[in-house]
């Protein structure tokens, strides 16, 4: 069993179509309000805001590895 590394309630693990889909002991869909928090306050980035020789190396990185 695992537990939600969020808020700690033991979950396990479904697959649903391609993804893997978190579900709680009593079989409905975990869906925790400590994670929808932590996902609507993550820092979203513009292109825009980044330098763009630092973008430049990034993509130059990733473009490499393929």
């Amino acid at each position: 069993m695992a537990k939600c590394k969020f808020c700690g309630t033991e979950i396990m693990w479904m697959q649903e179509g391609r993804k893997k889909v978190p579900v709680e002991m009593d079989g409905a869909k975990h869906e925790c309000e400590e994670y929808k928090r932590t996902v609507k306050s993550a820092r979203k980035i513009e292109l825009n805001e980044i330098d763009p020789d630092i973008l430049k190396q990034y993509q130059d990185a990733i473009n490499k590895k393929k």
